[in-house]
């Protein structure tokens, strides 16, 4: 299993976005409000007052999306369908995608085999 975090940068694509992860298979998601380090420090630390017209432009929230996988080729499913959305990861402010290994977890839900059949 593993915990897939998505850090969408521009929160206008998040129903795509969801809809993407439907799609690829992912059954659950969390989503937060969170918001980028440099926008913090540039308008709550009036230290970095100056940065503000260097963050010009730049969308000042973001969603955090997590959501744990136990199916890890749903992960390889979705990042193409979010980059049609979004953009290329790769490129600077469209987001960031990683996973970490879940050892444990309770309270998900029942993975139902694609046959029907009620799992064991």
């Amino acid at each position: 299993m593993k915990l897939l975090v998505f850090v969408l940068n521009n929160e206008e694509f998040l129903e795509e976005v969801l809809e993407a992860y439907v799609e690829a298979g992912i059954e659950g998601a969390t989503i937060l409000d969170s918001e980028g380090m440099g926008r913090f420090l540039t308008y709550e630390v009036p230290l970095f007052a100056d940065f503000r017209e260097f963050m010009k432009g730049n969308k000042p929230y973001n969603k955090t999306i997590l959501s744990v996988v136990r199916d890890e080729s749903c992960i390889e499913r979705l990042v193409p369908l979010v980059e049609h959305v979004v953009g290329s990861l790769s490129e600077r402010g469209r987001g960031i995608m990683f996973t970490v290994p879940v050892d444990w977890a309770t309270g998900l839900s029942p993975t139902i085999p694609p046959s029907g059949e009620q799992p064991s």
